[in-house]
């Protein structure tokens, strides 16, 4: 699911965490080798890397937040993982912040229990970039895999009354193009197919994959974490590993617009 934050398509997050892991790293490794090998002059290097990491950190925290917010599916396996992932960074800075209070100079011998938070932080700070990846690479967060012009992304829908919303115009939507919308807390991929325009829900009825960050063809769409595919016309599982059917939305063409009806929520 392409990043919220980024850069002519590139993530900003993944661009910014490595500095404050070398930094913050770093520092650590400089501490215990100049404790190891009694040379108090590295202390103050060490003392500035840590300096650097943390400013490094919280710069890196501003786009993360913002994908965490708005591009990391909610009631997904995404979205637990992306809370351990900012909970553990969060305590690993937490963590290296608390050590700078073992400093009384910036050149002097850190406490060793300045030194042993540093630790807990580098523990930390490693178990958080090992989930970052599996964030990337199994859930496919900050990752743009499709076609070009495959899609759009999410907008505020227009509501039209309490239970239709206005999703697109007729024409904005090519063949085999998807687009995904908000209405309140719901997310709904809006679909053009061969046959006319489908609505259903996001998120895959197997781990919460966004189908529209999938692929369609023809009246398919398959997700794009484990290649579950449903009909989108209908809701009906026509791949595995889903077993559920996914819900659709009646949709209606009016007057140049797609209006979908949130009351009409169909289980094939």
């Amino acid at each position: 699911m392409r990043s919220a934050a980024n850069i002519d398509g590139h993530p900003i997050h993944p661009m910014l965490v490595s500095f404050p892991f070398a930094y913050l790293f770093g520092g650590a490794c400089i501490d215990l080798w100049a404790r190891a090998t009694d040379r108090p002059r590295w202390f103050q290097t060490a003392s500035h890397m840590g300096l650097l990491g943390i400013g490094a950190a919280l710069a890196a925290a501003v786009p993360g937040l913002i994908d965490y917010v708005f591009t990391v599916p909610p009631k997904s396996s995404a979205r637990k993982r992306a809370t351990n992932h900012m909970i553990a960074n969060v305590s690993a800075l937490g963590l290296f912040a608390l050590a700078r209070a073992g400093r009384r100079q910036q050149d002097s011998r850190p406490a060793s229990w300045s030194v042993a938070a540093e630790l807990a932080g580098m523990t930390l700070m490693t178990a958080a970039g090992w989930m970052g990846g599996v964030l990337v690479f199994r859930n496919q967060i900050g990752v743009d895999h499709r076609y070009a012009n495959a899609g759009k992304y999410r907008v505020e829908a227009a509501r039209v009354t309490d239970e239709t919303i206005d999703a697109a115009a007729v024409d904005e939507l090519k063949i085999g193009q998807m687009k995904l919308v908000r209405a309140g807390d719901r997310r709904i991929a809006i679909a053009r197919t061969e046959h006319g325009h489908a609505a259903f829900d996001d998120r895959c009825t197997h781990k919460g994959g966004p189908l529209s960050d999938g692929s369609l063809v023809c009246d398919t769409v398959q997700c794009p974490w484990h290649g579950s595919q449903f009909d989108v016309m209908t809701g009906r599982v026509k791949e595995g590993p889903a077993k559920p059917p996914l819900a659709t939305y009646a949709v209606e063409e009016r007057n140049g617009r797609v209006l979908v009806r949130l009351d009409d929520r169909l289980k094939g």
